[in-house]
């Protein structure tokens, strides 16, 4: 099976904004809307045709954000961070994906056991720079999309959450 190749424009994956997901001719897949931010939130992607193609809720917002992952209207698991010295490393249960790798430079991988599922770069394509998804099986790219959103917006938002208990009052 060949791999295939999903095209998403840069810093447009975890806002909440529409995305359009293309393929390697610049054609349009799939439509991600939603918004991110509050417990329960809701990210869906779309097929072009307007189908539903999976969504990911954002379940939690204390101790450890999770989020829920679902192919169309099934629940098939829940992605929570598992650490992140010296890389970042997340599992989906259910599954029995692993996401790891850096995401500050938007280059991580999901495995399943020793099967690759996906990786992701970020590199020009169309004279903009890209987010480029690989993934091995196009039945996992609903996924896969959804999770890279869920990687993205964890990378922007993680300054919100490393907010001191302690802040040292300034002097004039």
């Amino acid at each position: 099976m060949d791999m295939s190749e999903y095209f998403i424009q840069e810093q447009r994956l975890g806002t909440n904004t529409q995305t359009i997901v293309k393929n390697r001719e610049g054609r349009a897949l799939y439509l991600l809307i939603g918004h991110w931010g509050s417990k329960n939130d809701v990210l869906s992607l779309y097929h072009m045709d307007g189908a539903l193609a999976a969504r990911v809720k954002q379940t939690s917002m204390l101790v450890g954000r999770r989020f829920d992952l679902y192919l169309d209207v099934q629940k098939v698991g829940t992605l929570k961070k598992i650490f992140n010295w010296p890389g970042d490393f997340y599992y989906i249960g259910h599954l029995h994906w692993a996401v790891y790798g850096n995401i500050y430079h938007h280059q991580y991988a999901i495995r399943h056991f020793k099967r690759q599922v996906m990786t992701m770069d970020k590199r020009p394509f169309l004279k903009e720079n890209y987010y480029v998804l690989t993934i091995d099986d196009p039945r996992d790219a609903p996924l896969c999309i959804c999770i890279a959103a869920i990687m993205d917006y964890w990378l922007y938002n993680r300054k919100k959450e490393a907010e001191p208990y302690f802040i040292q009052p300034q002097f004039a």
